[in-house]
């Protein structure tokens, strides 16, 4: 102890700040609370302007002991130094009526007389360019409580102290720290707060850092984009396409106009000075030069490691990092930046070792704000949201104005399903600073994911004022546009921020579904095929390019379409069984586009049809049409969380459940005259005779199917419908309203596939609760239990029996509170099976009975939820049937669905029919009221009867 002493006097004689730090990193590992070392160092930490580490040791000073006026002398230059002048002038005034009580130290007291009001002065004086100390520091430098080495004479006075960053005179650059390059956002001197981005799934950006001029009134938010929204405190771990944002520091080095040496700090210095300037190449030379010198220099490993992870270069990143922990074990900032870089691979291996090295930098640095935010970060990254949840909201409680920290909690608690939660910690964040992009950009984000799109509106406005170009914003409404039919409004965004990010996969898809929604064919190709070339860098974005592949597959498919009749539109006979399954699986397409027949280039596949301009321009007819729709459609909407409201699939509900209703209730007009129905069953017969046996069904090529399918002539003719030609109508609305989602017949794909097909709706994804479906879970979980009890078996995902006889399973069944109990309990993935719902094979139809009619469409709508016979839009068809057929009984449902009611979910967990009628009825038949004969209206399939009129009908939505 006595040697290290007697060298941390000699080092500090020498000003070799960097050596005199880790002297004290291992003394206070040995003697963790003592407060005079803390002050020792915070002190060295001073002389390097690492003024957020001298903040660090000053509180955990005060913390045990709240009388250090030394502390308090210290924090407040610190922060006197960032900017943050109110807060440098609270702690020295904190500290004066510490020392007017307790006047042991007369000249701690004077000197914090002097700082208080050498402050207030500087208040009413603002310095042009540089935030400088108010008044000379003549602190002593404590080595052991018998022994007291002055340090006034290191102190440099104002009058003799200059600005100096490096040789090329940057005005904004970085310093190293202890055992670590502590790139800090609060070492600063433009008083800038710091940040760090965002997000999910899909909300980060990264740009390369910039000089940044002192902000003013206008150029304030501008300041802030470079820090914030383009130099993004990589703190968070980077996956995918994210670049490392390591937090930021702004560096001014301070040394004697007598100083004629660099001395191995200041290199130090300038090297951390490039690497926040952006200049990766010169700061890893001048790194390299020091470490030819010293090869196992701490600093310098952690400063050229952190240039390394700027460039994307993680492995020689975590190289340098892990050297420095074998050259100083006691580097905490190594331990917390290797951490960092793990994470930033972006692979779910280096996830624990990530946690593990940030878990170890919280060794030298216990409940450090800093580190429980990366921490934070990183779970939330891995999906560990429990445990980011712990850290994120300990890092708010010790460091309640950390913006970034505030919307990461934000972004845990919306995945945890604590929505209102969710947005106080936003709003917090953005309280906290305003102009903190990435808050607006999260808060949107949760608005949008609630399905609240006034107020996600709103929030978007509130970016843009703040930075007209933040891409990121007309990326989000785009999405917010898209998801609620606005295609035409969602392209002019998403065009917008391609132009900030052209290489933006998410953006080019969502810009080509909406052209391909439209009908606008060619600019959809195209876009289709910027996706296809992209080069990526995460599995997430090559299932983009995936389904990009299909989709341009799908769109010249309709391209060819366009002006032929709408049956002639037929994804499900016409397209390939392999290609519609991997299309909905979001399988690599190799084997697709080696087996399956390819569609013509756009040339051709337009060549017999192009949109006509005509389809936009509606007859009277029309326009009453499309009128009733919308009034009929809005009734599918759910009104839970989650759900947008999305004016093109009212009008296709509509639609649809019109010409249901016309084609249903000609069909019951010739079932009532049974002259007309024996002469129809022999026509059908004579039909059925002349095809070939199993109906028509062909993969698809240029010419398409003939001019209309024997059932198409069988279903628009009326002689009879069976439930898959009802259904069918909605289905192909469906599919031509919403191209990007793959919607088609399960019977209708390959035999293997069907075999194995069961309904996938996942409630929870790890700890993420799903926002649409999660208010059922407890009734799905109850559901299970019961028939796990009851049958006492389940089977696996290979559709073998499981069997559960074993009392002590099924007493643990009984008593399970969560789906991952029960899974634990059987051993492997499982589903459950119930037949009770095929019993009633013959409900009634009198059409002089209404009650029963009722009924008979709830039954009939229970079955196909309990079905499920499509790949997706289930629900949706479900409801727009059920709809229809109320017209044909010429009865109009008035009310809307109740709010938290999704009635797929309440068929699917109804042990029977009469069941599902019993939950439904109470609110669906008091709304039952008599109709407008549907005969009134023009024939649907008339009036819209090309596929392009169809197109046109729906997307004069958003003109």
């Amino acid at each position: 102890m006595g040697s290290d002493r007697s060298e941390l006097a000699r080092v500090c004689g020498g000003r070799n700040w960097s050596k005199a730090i880790r002297i004290l990193d291992a003394l206070l590992a040995a003697s963790p609370s003592s407060i005079h070392d803390l002050c020792n160092r915070a002190f060295c930490y001073s002389q390097l302007e690492l003024h957020k580490h001298v903040v660090k040791d000053c509180d955990r000073a005060l913390e045990l002991d709240p009388a250090l006026l030394q502390a308090y002398v210290l924090k407040g230059k610190a922060l006197s130094a960032l900017g943050k002048r109110e807060e440098a002038l609270a702690v020295w005034e904190q500290g004066h009526e510490i020392a007017i009580r307790d006047t042991m130290d007369l000249k701690q007291l004077l000197e914090l007389e002097e700082l208080v009001s050498s402050l207030k002065i500087c208040e009413t004086i603002e310095c042009e360019d540089r935030v400088v100390d108010a008044s000379p520091c003549d602190t002593k430098v404590v080595i052991s409580e018998d022994r007291v080495v002055d340090t006034s004479s290191t102190a440099t006075a104002i009058a003799d102290t200059k600005t100096v960053v490096c040789e090329e005179n940057i005005g904004n650059s970085g310093v190293v720290s202890n055992g670590g390059a502590m790139l800090s956002n609060d070492d600063k001197v433009d008083g800038n707060k710091e940040s760090s981005g965002p997000t999910k799934d899909t909300t980060e950006t990264h740009h390369t850092p910039k000089k940044t001029p002192k902000p003013d009134k206008k150029n304030k938010a501008k300041n802030r984009k470079e820090i914030n929204g383009q130099t993004e405190d990589v703190s968070e771990s980077i996956n995918s396409g994210e670049t490392v944002a390591l937090d930021q520091t702004l560096f001014a080095s301070k040394i004697s106009k007598s100083s004629k040496s660099i001395s191995l700090d200041f290199r130090l210095s300038r090297g951390i000075a490039q690497v926040n300037e952006g200049r990766y190449d010169q700061a890893i030379s001048i790194f390299d030069q020091i470490l030819r010198e010293t090869p196992t220099y701490p600093e310098a490993l952690i400063g050229r490691g952190t240039a390394y992870a700027f460039q994307r270069e993680l492995d020689s990143a975590i190289s340098d990092f892990t050297k420095a922990i074998q050259s100083n074990p006691s580097a905490g900032e190594a331990w917390k930046r290797r951490g960092q870089a793990r994470a930033a691979l972006g692979e779910f291996t280096e996830a624990s070792s990530a946690v593990e090295d940030l878990t170890k930098a919280l060794e030298f640095e216990p409940n450090s704000p800093d580190i429980l935010h990366e921490r934070g970060i990183v779970n939330f990254k891995f999906k560990d949201y429990n445990a980011a949840v712990e850290d994120l909201s300990i890092c708010v409680k010790r460091d309640k104005k950390n913006s970034s920290a505030h919307t990461y909690f934000g972004l845990t608690l919306s995945a945890l399903g604590e929505y209102k939660r969710a947005e106080e910690e936003h709003l917090l964040g953005i309280k906290y600073d305003e102009n903190f992009l990435d808050s607006w950009a999260h808060l949107s984000q949760l608005y949008l994911d609630i399905g609240c799109p006034e107020k996600m509106l709103n929030s978007i406005d509130k970016a843009l004022q703040i930075d007209v170009s933040f891409g990121k914003a007309y990326h989000l409404r785009g999405i917010l546009y898209h998801g609620m039919g606005r295609h035409r409004s969602a392209i002019k965004d998403l065009s917008v921020a391609l132009k900030h990010e052209s290489s933006n996969i998410e953006c080019l898809y969502l810009r080509a579904s909406c052209h391909h929604a439209i009908g606008e064919y060619k600019a959809a190709i195209k876009d289709y095929d910027d996706v296809l070339d992209l080069e990526l860098d995460s599995m997430d974005k090559f299932v983009l390019q995936c389904l990009a592949f299909y989709q341009k597959e799908i769109a010249l498919y309709t391209a060819s379409k366009a002006n032929l009749e709408f049956s002639q539109f037929n994804i499900d006979d016409d397209v390939d069984p392999l290609f519609k399954e991997y299309w909905c699986k979001r399988l690599h397409p190799k084997n697709v586009a080696e087996k399956v027949y390819r569609q013509p280039p756009l040339r051709i596949s337009l060549r017999n049809g192009r949109l006509n301009k005509q389809d936009f321009k509606f007859t009277k007819h029309q326009t009453t049409l499309i009128q009733a729709a919308d009034s009929i459609g809005k009734k599918i909407q759910y009104n839970c969380r989650g759900f947008l409201p999305n004016q093109r699939q009212y009008r296709m509900a509509g639609l649809a459940a019109i010409e249901i209703a016309q084609k249903v209730s000609k069909a019951w007009r010739f079932l009532r005259n049974p002259k007309n129905n024996a002469k129809l069953v022999r026509r059908r017969d004579k039909l059925n005779t002349s095809q070939n046996r199993g109906g028509y069904c062909s993969t698809s090529t240029l010419s398409g199917s003939p001019t209309s399918s024997p059932n198409e002539d069988r279903v628009s003719s009326g002689i009879s419908l069976s439930w898959h030609d009802v259904y069918n109508i909605a289905v192909k609305w469906r599919q031509i309203s919403e191209p990007c989602d793959p919607v088609v017949w399960i019977n209708k794909l390959s035999e293997e596939f069907n075999a194995g097909f069961g309904s996938h709706t996942p409630m929870l994804l790890g700890q993420a609760k799903i926002i649409r479906y999660y208010p059922y879970y407890e009734r799905v979980l109850e559901a299970a239990k019961n028939i796990m009890l009851d049958l006492k078996y389940v089977n696996n995902a290979e559709d073998r029996a499981i069997f559960l006889t074993d009392i002590d399973k099924l007493k643990k069944i009984e008593v399970a509170s969560s789906c991952s109990e029960l899974y634990h309990i059987v051993g492997e993935t499982y589903w459950a099976i119930c037949d009770a719902y095929c019993s009633d094979t013959n409900p009634t139809r009198d059409p002089d009975t209404l009650d029963a009619v009722k009924a008979a469409i709830l039954r009939m709508t229970f079955y196909w939820y309990n079905f499920m016979p499509l790949s997706r839009g289930s629900a949706v068809v479900g409801y727009v049937v059920l709809l229809g057929l109320y017209l044909a009984a010429n009865m109009d449902v008035t009310a809307s669905i109740p709010q938290g009611v999704q009635v797929d979910w309440e068929a699917i967990l109804s042990p029977d029919p009469d069941t599902f009628v019993d939950k439904i009825k109470p609110w669906l038949y008091p709304s039952v009221k008599p109709s407008r004969n549907v005969k009134d209206y023009a024939d649907v399939s008339v009036a819209f009867s090309t596929t392009g009129s169809v197109l046109a009908a729906l997307t004069c939505v958003d003109t």
